[in-house]
């Protein structure tokens, strides 16, 4: 196995783990989950990064990738409805636009297509990263030292907000723009 396929294995790894992290009921729990979230999405970008300066690109990592990307940002976001950090319904459009779009790709894969990434698509993962470190420092301040928190206590629950619905109008953005564009490949079956 190559090193980004790796870097993709332990990006689900850093999931499951962020997940017992983020539910545990113990010291430090928020600051920890928000930690490996940021290891996790550093992983995103240099696994893909890696494979194509070193032409290490797989099948694997082709199917891979995408998947462990959408695993951490959906666990994270219904974590979050649990938690009481974000309301249902805008974890429910996220989550319904990421596996709306996993199933055009999957539908045009099986009539041997291939849908390329948008790039409003970046844009929509790097706001949904965004907005769950947002979310994750927010959390996190009341574990912290109050030396540090009061740098972060003025602006971090505007920013949030502001990363919460910056990152839903993205996903709705980027999803509508990709549907609409690969709308031939639906729309031949109907």
């Amino acid at each position: 196995m190559n090193l980004p396929n790796k870097l993709t294995v332990g990006r689900l790894v850093l999931t499951a783990v962020f997940l017992v992290v983020i539910f545990a009921r113990v010291q430090y729990a928020a600051t920890i989950a928000l930690v490996l979230f940021i290891v996790a999405s550093i992983t995103d970008y240099f696994d893909g990064k890696i494979a194509r300066e070193r032409k290490l690109i797989t099948n694997f990592g082709i199917l891979m990738d995408p998947l462990a990307d959408k695993i951490l940002v959906c666990s994270a976001f219904i974590a979050f409805v649990e938690r009481g950090f974000m309301p249902a319904w805008m974890v429910v459009v996220i989550v319904a636009r990421e596996l709306g779009i996993t199933g055009l790709r999957m539908l045009a894969a099986s009539k041997q297509q291939v849908l390329a990434a948008e790039g409003f698509g970046k844009h929509k993962t790097i706001s949904q990263i965004t907005a769950i470190i947002a979310i994750l420092v927010m959390a996190s301040l009341p574990e912290w030292p109050n030396a540090i928190a009061a740098g972060f206590n003025p602006w971090v629950a505007e920013f949030t907000w502001v990363a919460k619905w910056a990152a839903l109008a993205l996903t709705v953005y980027s999803g509508s723009v990709y549907l609409w564009k690969n709308r031939q490949v639906f729309l031949q079956d109907l």
